[in-house]
């Protein structure tokens, strides 16, 4: 009974201390998983972190569909939905962002 008490307080005070595993974004991951000849680990992670800083959690998952179906990226560049249009200019800035920070890793 001593041991089991004993071992519930460790778990209790180690658990919490120890870092939880890192999971990488939806652009990241979208990013590794293309055939993208140019598409590096270094370069999804950059990319990963411009849009962390750019685009919403809801504009990442949206923008992550594009590497597998590029034709999406021109539906919603054509669309006439507002909400649409006020994605595709964020998506163009973080594009710029993300040519001007991870350029140089092609």
């Amino acid at each position: 009974m001593k041991r089991i008490l004993c071992a519930a307080l460790l778990a209790a005070f180690v658990v919490p201390a120890m870092p939880e595993p890192v999971e990488a974004g939806v652009i990241s991951r979208a990013c590794n998983k293309s055939d993208r000849k140019a598409a590096s680990r270094r370069m999804c992670r950059c990319m990963q972190q411009v849009a962390d800083q750019s685009l919403s959690r809801n504009d990442q998952k949206l923008a992550a569909t594009f590497f597998k179906d590029p034709h999406k990226a021109q539906e919603i560049r054509q669309s006439d939905r507002r909400s649409h249009e006020r994605f595709w200019l964020r998506y163009k800035d973080f594009g710029s962002v993300f040519a001007a920070s991870c350029g140089h890793l092609n």
